[in-house]
C-alpha cells in the first residue's frame, strides 16, 4: 500500500532514481524519494530557489538543497578535525564541488564504531571550559548621541558558539561571565547556561559604551531560544546597560477599561489610580489588585450615569441609587472605591463638593460555611494525581495551609527527624499522610532538579532556576470542585472547631491565626452545632 498525501490521499511508490537529490531507491509519483517528500512539505517553509552550490532549481534550506546538505554531511565525515566542529554542516556547504550519488535505503546511516572512550560532556562532546573571569569595561569619555538611537534588530547578530570561540568583547565577556556565576548560584542545567550564552552573544557580539539595550528589541530573541525573560534582564541591569520599555501592565489594562468613558473621567480615575499605585505623601502605595478593583469599580458605577460627563456631576442621589443596586461584598468594594476616589476628587479640587461625605458603607456579615461532605474531599484527594499536587491537598486539608503559606514554605520548615513542619511561623507535628506526600515529592524534586539552588519547597521549571517561589498558578487547581484548596483549608478549621467545642483559645494556638479570626471560625462552628449561647461569644473591637 502506498503512503499518504499531505491532504490524506493515498500515493503510490515505485523504485526509481529521485528528481531532487538523484539518490536510487523507493519514489512517490511526483518522482522524489522520502526525504525530499518531507523537505518540501509546505510547513518546512523551503522556498523555491537557484542552489548557491550545485546551481539547480529545487527546494532550497539557507540557499542549499537537499543534495548538497547531504554531500555536506559527508565531507564533514571526512574532514572534520575534532567532535565539535564536527557538529557543524555550515562550514562544509561552500567547499562542495561534486556530488557522490547514494542509495536513498541507505540515505539514514549508522555513525562508525566508537574507538576511544567517550569523554564526559553532552553527546560526547568535552566539557565546555567556563568563561574567564571578566569585570566592567575601563570606561572612557565619550560624546553622547545627539538623537535616541531607533530599535536595533538583533536577529543577523547570531554567531555559532559550537563553530569557535565568542567574539573578542570585553562587555560580552564580562556578561558571560555574570551568567555563569548566576548559573553556578542557582544550579541552571547546562540546556539553560547555553541558551543564555547564545543570547548574551547575540546582544553584546558588537555593543560599544554608550549603547544602551532596549528590552523590547530582544524580547522574542530570548522567548525563541526558551529562556526567561528576567533572567536576560537581571544581568544587563547589572551591567547597567539595559532600559526597560515595556510598557506597565497596569497602564495598559486602566488604558482598556475606561476606553468607553468621556475623556473628564478617563483623565482623573487614570490620575487617581496612579496615585493609589504610586502612593503620595500622605498616603501608602497600594498593591496592583487593589488598585484594579477600586478602578473596575468606580468604572462600573461611571458608566452607570451615562448622563454624567465629568465627576463634578455627580449627586448624592447619583450614589445611593447605584449603591442600591448591589449586595454584599461587590458593594462594600464599591462604596469603598467611590467614596476614596471622591475624597481625592475634592483634595486636588476637581469636582465641587464630594457626594459621598459621610456616606456609611453596609456591614456585610461573615458567611456560615458549612462542613464538606465525604465525597467531595474524596474528589479532590482524587483530582491530585501528582507528587506536588498530592502535597498541596494534605497541608491545606490537614493543617489548614492557605495556598500562599504552602508557596512560600521553605526545605527548612520541613523536619522529617522530629516530624515537625512550621506553617507561617507556627511548628505542626508531622502525620503520616504528610510525610508520605513529602517523601514523595523530596524524592522527585531530587530527580528532576538535582542542581537547583532554590530554597523552597515547592519548585517548578521556571522557579528552579532562581530564588523565587512558585506562581500562584502553578499551584494545584480544583476549580470545579468544591473542595478546593482554600476551602478545604476552611473545612479543616470548622472540623477542628466543631470537634473541640469551639473554643477560639485552642484555635489560635493550633493553627496560629489571630484572636479575630479565631473567633469568627468558633462563631461560624457554633453556627453549625446549634449551640443556643452563640451570641454570648466576645466580640473584638
Amino acid at each position: 500500500m502506498g503512503a499518504r498525501d499531505h491532504d490524506g490521499t493515498v500515493v503510490p511508490r515505485t523504485v526509481t532514481s529521485c528528481a531532487h537529490c538523484l539518490a536510487w531507491g523507493l519514489t512517490y509519483a511526483q518522482g522524489i524519494c522520502l526525504p525530499c517528500y518531507n523537505f518540501a512539505a509546505p510547513h518546512k517553509g523551503h522556498p523555491r530557489g537557484e542552489c548557491a552550490a550545485c546551481h539547480r532549481t529545487q527546494r532550497l534550506k539557507q540557499g542549499y538543497c537537499r543534495l548538497c546538505w547531504c554531500q555536506a554531511r559527508e565531507d564533514r565525515a571526512r574532514l572534520a578535525s575534532d567532535a565539535r566542529s564536527a557538529m557543524v554542516l555550515a562550514p562544509y556547504l561552500a567547499g562542495i564541488r561534486w556530488q557522490q550519488l547514494f542509495l536513498s535505503l541507505s540515505d539514514r546511516r549508522q555513525p562508525p564504531p566508537r574507538t576511544a572512550p567517550r569523554r564526559h560532556g553532552t553527546k560526547g562532546r568535552p566539557p565546555k571550559q567556563p568563561p574567564p573571569h571578566a569585570g566592567r569595561p575601563r570606561s572612557a569619555w565619550l560624546q553622547e548621541p545627539l538623537l535616541p538611537p531607533g530599535p536595533r534588530d538583533y536577529h543577523h547578530a547570531a554567531v555559532d558558539l559550537r563553530a569557535g570561540p565568542p567574539p573578542d568583547n570585553p562587555w560580552l565577556a564580562w556578561g558571560l561571565h555574570l551568567a555563569h556565576s548566576m548559573a553556578e548560584a542557582r544550579g541552571w542545567e547546562p540546556t539553560a547556561q547555553r541558551a543564555m550564552q547564545r543570547v548574551l552573544v547575540t546582544l553584546l557580539a558588537g555593543h560599544h559604551e554608550p549603547d544602551r539595550i532596549r528590552v523590547s528589541d530582544f524580547t522574542a530573541i530570548a522567548a525563541r531560544q526558551c529562556i526567561n525573560l528576567d533572567y536576560v534582564i537581571e544581568i544587563l541591569t547589572t551591567m547597567d546597560i539595559v532600559d526597560d520599555d515595556r510598557p506597565a501592565s497596569l497602564e495598559s489594562w486602566i488604558a482598556t477599561r475606561l476606553a468607553g468613558l468621556p475623556d473628564p473621567w478617563r483623565r482623573d480615575l487614570t490620575s487617581w489610580a496612579r496615585t493609589l499605585r504610586d502612593g503620595s505623601p500622605r498616603s501608602r502605595p497600594r498593591h496592583e489588585n487593589t488598585v484594579r478593583t477600586y478602578v473596575a469599580a468606580v468604572t462600573d458605577a461611571a458608566a452607570s450615569w451615562p448622563q454624567r460627563d465629568h465627576p463634578r456631576e455627580v449627586t448624592r442621589a447619583d450614589v445611593t441609587t447605584y449603591l442600591a443596586t448591589l449586595h454584599g461584598r461587590r458593594r462594600e468594594a464599591a462604596t469603598t472605591a467611590l467614596r476614596g476616589f471622591f475624597r481625592w476628587a475634592k483634595t486636588h479640587k476637581l469636582v465641587f463638593r464630594n457626594p459621598t461625605h459621610g456616606l456609611r458603607g453596609p456591614t456585610v456579615p461573615d458567611p456560615i460555611w458549612p462542613l464538606l461532605n465525604p465525597d467531595d474531599i474524596s474528589a479532590s484527594v482524587t483530582a491530585a494525581t501528582t507528587a506536588q499536587a498530592r502535597l498541596c491537598v494534605m497541608l491545606a486539608a490537614v493543617h489548614a495551609a492557605r495556598p500562599g503559606q504552602i508557596r512560600a514554605l521553605h526545605l527548612d520548615d520541613v523536619d522529617l527527624a522530629a516530624r515537625r513542619i512550621t506553617i507561617a511561623g507556627n511548628s505542626r507535628p508531622l502525620d503520616d499522610l504528610t510525610t508520605h506526600a513529602l517523601l514523595d515529592w523530596l524524592t522527585y524534586r531530587r530527580e528532576r532538579w538535582p542542581n537547583t539552588a532554590n530554597p523552597h519547597l515547592l519548585v517548578s521549571s521556571a522557579s528552579a532556576m532562581g530564588h523565587a517561589p512558585v506562581s500562584a498558578t502553578w499551584i494545584l487547581n480544583l476549580r470545579g470542585l468544591p473542595g478546593t484548596l482554600e476551602r478545604l483549608r476552611i473545612d479543616r478549621q470548622l472540623e477542628e472547631a466543631v470537634a473541640t467545642g469551639a473554643d477560639p483559645l485552642h484555635l489560635a494556638a493550633v493553627f496560629g491565626i489571630s484572636e479575630h479570626t479565631a473567633i469568627r471560625w468558633a462563631t461560624n462552628a457554633r453556627k453549625l452545632i446549634g449551640d443556643p449561647h452563640t451570641d454570648r461569644l466576645p466580640e473584638l473591637p
